[in-house]
Order: structure tokens, then C-alpha cells, then sequence
């Protein structure tokens, strides 16, 4: 059990630091205006601004900060509820047809369609 636990220590620290370093980074390249509600921060209010990663990879971070963008704490929510809700509904699609809709992949099985020309 010790093993265990030192992995996951290990693993929050890291995961912790990954998230101050990318704070960090995109506070420096990024104005700090929510991307989506454009309110404006300063440095009294900067802990409600956040990091919110568009394709939802923590652990992709990316140095030119392709994967952010600056979001309020309402807007990072709102991005996140969109996220879950899409999960969601695809969870309770009836049938696979349906399931393919809801989740919008449209070209999952490109590679299969085109080998049966």
C-alpha cells in the first residue's frame, strides 16, 4: 500500500505543477481577457481568470499555447457543462446510428469507406 500511495502523491505533485507552469506561461502570452465573455482582469482579481485546455487534455500543453485559452471561472464552467452534456446525451443515444450523431465524428471509419471504392 505504501507504493501505492507514493504513486499517488507523486502523481498529484506533478500534475499540480504541470498546472502552475502553464498558468504561468499563458498569463504571460495571453491578454488577460476572458476569451469568450471578453470581461477584463487585473492583478486583484486574476484568480477568478483560468486556463481552460480546448481539446479538454490536461496533460497536453503545447509551448506555444496552442491548447489554451484564458476563460473566466463562469465561462471555464459553461465550456466544461457543453463538454459534459455531449458526453452524456451520446451515453443515452438509444443506438449506435444515433450515438455516431451525437458524439460528431463523422470521419471515425474514413479509412474503411474508401478500401470498400
Amino acid at each position: 500500500m505504501d507504493k501505492l500511495d507514493k504513486v499517488i502523491a507523486e502523481s498529484r505533485q506533478n500534475a499540480e505543477a504541470r498546472g502552475h507552469s502553464y498558468r504561468e506561461q499563458a498569463l504571460k502570452m495571453y491578454p488577460w481577457i476572458c476569451g469568450k465573455c471578453k470581461r477584463e482582469f487585473t492583478r486583484e482579481n486574476i484568480i477568478e481568470l483560468t486556463v481552460h485546455h480546448k481539446d479538454h487534455n490536461h496533460d497536453y500543453n503545447p509551448p506555444d499555447g496552442s491548447n489554451w485559452e484564458l476563460l473566466c471561472v463562469y465561462c471555464h464552467d459553461h465550456e466544461h457543462a457543453k463538454y459534459l452534456d455531449a458526453d452524456s446525451s451520446a451515453i443515452g443515444a438509444t443506438n449506435e446510428l444515433e450515438r455516431e450523431r451525437v458524439t460528431g465524428k463523422p470521419f471515425a471509419n474514413l479509412k474503411d469507406l474508401l478500401n470498400n471504392k
